[in-house]
């Protein structure tokens, strides 16, 4: 006897591309779709798509995604009879997995009582133990003090992982490589974790040294059947967090996916586990592999799943949360290729991988491959949620030919106007240990040097086209008919930044949109062949290439060889911009974000490198140093409050030299 449980229409409790990936399986099944935005994304993508979308709140976090009460409203309001919470936000929160229950409201994800049983990694840790799945050695105990923790990392013995109980994505977590450098860590891990998730409860366990993470999507309806559809290799990571994931792994054969899939199952089949969910195991260089947590909702990375699989696993949620069985037998699972998925992420690698927030002036997405996003030229990206801003995901009949294609795709990605991490990613796509398949969670860390690596002749071609592009693009009277007559009998000089580095590169017109540019003791020549607002097709050192660029005011952005530059024209204003010194004791914010922890006061004296104060953006955390030794004459936030990049926080009054 089925236990059906049908709904209309299904309101999703998530923003951007997940909502949207959302609503795109829901409308092929016949289901209405509701959306929920905070003010800040009042103009997003999916308040545009839905069939209808309400407003729940301001964008701090306690007011917007994270307001179940606001949420349960907003279903009511419009007569939603399911909420989908997509992945993050309150997708693994027992309260609101219970709160729509309570609302009578189909909740589209595993109950409250499992949430309860899996979300909390010290007690699913014992739950995976007393089912006799392998963990790893480590501590899961009541007592949170300082002292007892540190006297259990040093009974496991150094390094160990210090994680929130509560936790996910990276956050909550540190690796701590000796006891002198514990109490620090287990303060910045607690104070994050408590910041993140409301709870700073953390566990420790051993560090397994360059690792895989492997992890195993499972399916499970109300009748008691489960399934597994493989593996996911996520070891790229930085931070913790997923940088490109694929399926299946290298380094799973047929008989550990079959080992691994049958522990997974068994998992999920003794807590009585209903729809979809994720184990994530280590997998060390023996290839024995160590349970780590359960995520109980869908995974951002599961497109390379659905691309082996030919499965649509929105849809199988859906369907099981009505009431279905799974239409599926385990040996119907079929694997075919190979697929990889890529996250971009609005942030500066060369900054530390800072988040980054701002207007995206120019979005085009490639072809041949898969795109999850909710951008669009002129879409705001806002400080208030995650980084990552699209998944990119290639499939192929084999593991090169994914790389291959994946390559391809973010070489025509076109993202301007905000700094991501798109040449990272090729970089990470193109390095030999990758290539090969031998990348563990030890290889973003180990690589880094090689992965930063920039080609130079390729930057400085960049940098002459958008030379020309500046000068060609210029609409200011009278300045835009002076130069041209000027380049036309003498090289113009244009002083221009890049990459936070100034140059001056001289310019002439040797005719009807030809140019020859020098910069840094190089020649360029350059032609148009076609010059469109936002594109152009020219013959650059005799090369015919295609670029895109966007410009706003004096600054222009440009793709070119599948690289975005930045370049900001002074020519006219070639001052610097005042009290911008490393030493001039002010300390600065970094990026657009919320204060989450001061930690001087006015008056008080600090030494150079001494954490003043704590930024949390796009869900991470950004200690801001002093720069130079002295008092602290003003601390201009608090607690609490939301400030905007290059705003000072305090200032130093430098300690005299004697």
């Amino acid at each position: 006897m089925t236990q059906a449980t049908p709904f209309t229409k299904i309101l999703i409790a998530n923003r951007g591309e997940i909502a949207l990936r959302v609503i795109r399986s829901a409308r092929a099944l016949g289901y209405q779709t509701v959306a929920v935005y905070s003010t800040a994304d009042q103009h997003a993508r999916h308040v545009q798509e839905a069939d209808q979308a309400v407003c729940i709140g301001e964008p701090l976090p306690a007011q917007s995604y994270l307001c179940i009460d606001a949420v349960i409203d907003a279903a009511r309001q419009v007569g939603a009879d399911a909420i989908h919470p997509g992945y993050g936000f309150l997708a693994e929160n027992q309260d609101f997995a219970r709160a729509c229950r309570d609302a009578g409201l189909v909740f589209i994800g595993p109950s409250p009582e499992s949430i309860v049983a899996m979300g909390h990694k010290a007690g699913a840790k014992q739950l995976m133990m007393d089912a006799g799945v392998p963990c790893i050695p480590g501590y899961q105990g009541a007592d949170q003090s300082a002292q007892r923790l540190l006297a259990e990392a040093e009974r496991i013995g150094f390094p160990v992982m210090i994680k929130a109980t509560a936790g996910g994505g990276g956050r909550g977590m540190r690796l701590v490589s000796s006891a002198s450098e514990f109490p620090d860590l287990l303060r910045s891990a607690q104070s994050e974790a408590l910041n993140a998730f409301g709870d700073a409860e953390v566990i420790l366990e051993r560090a397994i040294v360059q690792p895989r993470h492997i992890e195993i999507q499972v399916f499970a309806d109300r009748y008691g059947h489960a399934i597994h559809l493989g593996e996911r290799d996520c070891s790229v990571q930085r931070r913790h967090q997923k940088v490109v994931e694929e399926a299946p792994s290298p380094a799973v054969d047929a008989a550990l996916r079959e080992r691994m899939g049958a522990t997974a199952v068994a998992a999920v089949k003794a807590i009585g586990y209903e729809g979809a969910g994720t184990l994530e195991f280590l997998l060390d260089s023996q290839g024995q592999y160590y349970f780590m947590e359960m995520n109980t909702r869908l995974q951002v990375e599961h497109p390379v799943t659905e691309a082996i699989t030919g499965l649509d696993l929105v849809e199988l949620q859906l369907r099981v949360a009505a009431g279905e069985p799974l239409p599926l037998q385990q040996a119907d699972v079929r694997f075919h290729g190979h697929a990889i998925e890529v996250r971009l992420c609005a942030e500066d690698v060369d900054a530390g991988f800072m988040p980054q927030s701002g207007r995206l002036q120019l979005w085009r997405e490639p072809g041949g491959v898969r795109v999850e996003h909710a951008l669009f030229s002129g879409a705001e990206i806002p400080p208030f949620y995650d980084s990552m801003v699209a998944k990119i995901i290639a499939h192929g009949t084999n593991r090169d030919e994914a790389r291959r294609r994946l390559l391809q795709g973010l070489r025509e990605t076109v993202a301007l106007g905000v700094t991501t991490n798109q040449v990272f990613l090729s970089a990470c796509l193109r390095d030999s240990v990758f290539a090969a398949g031998q990348a563990s969670t030890a290889f973003v860390g180990e690589q880094l040097a090689s992965l930063l690596q920039r080609d130079e002749a390729a930057q400085q071609r960049a940098l002459a086209l958008a030379a020309a592009l500046l000068f060609e693009t210029t609409a200011v009277e009278p300045v835009a008919p002076l130069l041209r007559r000027l380049a036309h009998r003498l090289p113009v000089s244009l002083v221009l930044e890049a990459g936070g580095q100034r140059q001056t590169v001289q310019l002439t017109q040797t005719a009807a949109q030809r140019y020859t540019v020098v910069s840094q003791g190089q020649q360029h020549q350059i032609e148009w062949l076609e010059l469109a607002p936002h594109g152009v097709r020219v013959l650059l050192d005799g090369v015919v290439e295609r670029a895109a660029y966007a410009r706003q005011g004096q600054q222009l952005y440009l793709h070119y060889a599948g690289q975005p530059l930045a370049v900001r024209d002074l020519t006219r204003s070639a001052t610097e911009r005042a009290g911008e010194s490393a030493g001039d004791g002010k300390v600065r914010a970094s990026m657009n974000g919320r204060v989450v922890a001061v930690l001087v006061a006015e008056g008080e004296q600090v030494e150079a490198g001494q954490p003043l104060v704590t930024l949390e953006a796009m869900k991470m955390e950004h200690v801001h140093l002093a720069a130079v030794a002295g008092r602290v004459a003003t601390l201009s936030v608090g607690v609490g409050e939301q400030v905007t990049a290059r705003r000072v926080l305090a200032e130093i009054e430098a300690a005299a030299v004697s």
